[in-house]
Parts: structure tokens; C-alpha cells; sequence
């Protein structure tokens, strides 16, 4: 009987630290570069520039977020984007996957 336990993370092992995937890591590296290049660039520091220099990296970070049922933030919007611009119509088969008649 050949019967094999897979580990929960075993999907982990694929990612650059357990976490990311590659275009998760270009994401939040641009965005960190972004940020790097305006914190350079741009005077002043009132609390209006200080919010436009740091929203590359933080619109980058919130996209990477993981949450439930999901790899992070922006697979979710992803799916939802594709499942709303995409309608499929799913047919109720219920719990049994073979019908009898009597």
C-alpha cells in the first residue's frame, strides 16, 4: 500500500524564503527602489511628502501581504478581476458524484 505523507508546507519550499514568489520579490524591490530614489529626490519633510515618498514601498508591501485562501493580496486581486471579467456559469451537482435512478 503505497500511501505518502506530504508536509503542510511543502508548497514553502518553493518560495525565496518561505514566503515570496519571484514577481512578489521584483514588486517589493521596486517599490523599495522607488521609495530610495524619492527619499533622495525630493525636499522637504512635512508630513504630506513624507506620505508621497514612502508609497512605493507601501502600496508594494500591502500588495505582498499574505492573506487567507490566498498567496498574498495581489493574487486576490487577480482572481477577483479574472472571476468578474470572466463569468462562468457552475452547475449544482451536490456532494455525490454519481446519480442514481430508481
Amino acid at each position: 500500500m503505497n500511501q505518502y505523507i506530504i508536509p503542510a508546507n511543502s508548497k514553502k519550499s518553493q518560495l525565496y524564503f518561505g514566503l515570496f514568489r519571484g514577481i512578489d520579490l521584483i514588486v517589493l524591490m521596486t517599490g523599495g527602489l522607488l521609495t530610495l530614489v524619492l527619499l533622495l529626490a525630493m525636499k522637504g519633510d512635512t508630513l504630506l511628502s513624507m506620505v508621497l515618498k514612502l508609497l512605493p514601498i507601501g502600496t508594494a508591501a500591502f500588495l505582498v501581504f499574505p492573506i487567507p485562501y490566498y498567496h498574498n493580496v495581489m493574487v486576490f486581486i487577480r482572481e477577483m478581476y479574472l472571476y468578474y471579467t470572466r463569468p462562468r456559469k457552475y452547475y449544482w451537482r451536490g456532494w455525490c458524484a454519481t446519480y442514481e435512478q430508481e
